[in-house]
């Protein structure tokens, strides 16, 4: 229940699926929790619900890739809650499933946008708070898809291999700040973001049938599998654990 007591954490894409679990698990666990997130509706949901089970957190509106905005909401949770300690960059988007002939600039720059930009932001506003508290974590959400790849959804997998190549960059530039830099490798984890990706597949039903047979466990894995990653990168038991790859995929890239 105390694993994060006193920690202030700031979650992106905090409204539903892994974000969700993220800042409901952080709470549990004792943190006080910022959801930051588009989707106002379910962003307030998941603060209330928090509230309702004794835990401290409130909602955010925020566009990770608008330096203004993100700027701003660092400001006020510092303010709400004191320096943020614990920063889960997890705010992404699939972006559209073409090749790479057939994309538009527009549509691949969006993509990176959102799932790299987003991350440079988020640390970039983070690190000062986490000097002024002597320390901090920062756990960077990837993907399989940063580590191997498939032919399909090009502009997703380059923004994965981008936050997992930045996650080290900034683990070896904080380091001496105590700032450690992780990310999290999911493989498919049933989310809002991986069943409108099937539904775009000739036969969902079948095509989550074979998604889910790709992992040698024999099913996808659940937002709180990613959650509890997450807690663990951010709590003292991962002291000494910067610069790390933590790959939660059901054996998908052991392959």
């Amino acid at each position: 229940m105390d694993r994060l007591k006193g920690k202030v954490a700031l979650v992106t894409g905090g409204a539903m699926g892994i974000g969700e679990a993220i800042c409901r698990l952080m709470a549990a666990e004792g943190a006080r929790v910022a959801v930051t997130d588009l989707d106002d509706e379910r962003g307030e949901a998941v603060a209330v619900a928090i509230l309702a089970r004794g835990g401290q957190a409130a909602y955010w509106h925020l566009d990770v890739s608008d330096e203004a905005q993100v700027r701003r909401v660092f400001s006020e949770v510092r303010q709400r809650f004191g320096p943020v300690t614990v920063l889960v960059n997890n705010a992404g988007i699939a972006g559209p499933n073409k090749p790479t002939h057939e994309l538009s600039v527009e549509e691949f720059e969006r993509v990176q946008a959102v799932n790299v930009r987003g991350v440079f932001l988020g640390t970039k506003h983070v690190v000062a708070q986490m000097r002024e508290a002597g320390g901090g974590s920062i756990v960077n959400l990837s993907s399989i898809y940063g580590l191997v790849s498939a032919p399909d959804v090009p502009p997703y997998h380059a923004s994965k291999g981008a936050v997992r190549m930045m996650t080290k960059t900034d683990a070896l530039l904080y380091a001496a700040d105590r700032i450690r830099v992780n990310s999290v490798h999911p493989g498919f984890i049933w989310t809002p973001m991986v069943d409108g990706f099937l539904k775009t597949q000739v036969d969902p039903v079948a095509a989550k049938a074979a998604t889910a047979a790709l992992h040698p466990l024999g099913h996808m894995g659940e937002a709180d599998d990613i959650g509890w990653a997450c807690v663990y990168l951010a709590s003292e038991e991962s002291k000494f654990v910067t610069g790390s790859e933590l790959v939660v995929d059901g054996g998908y890239t052991c392959r």
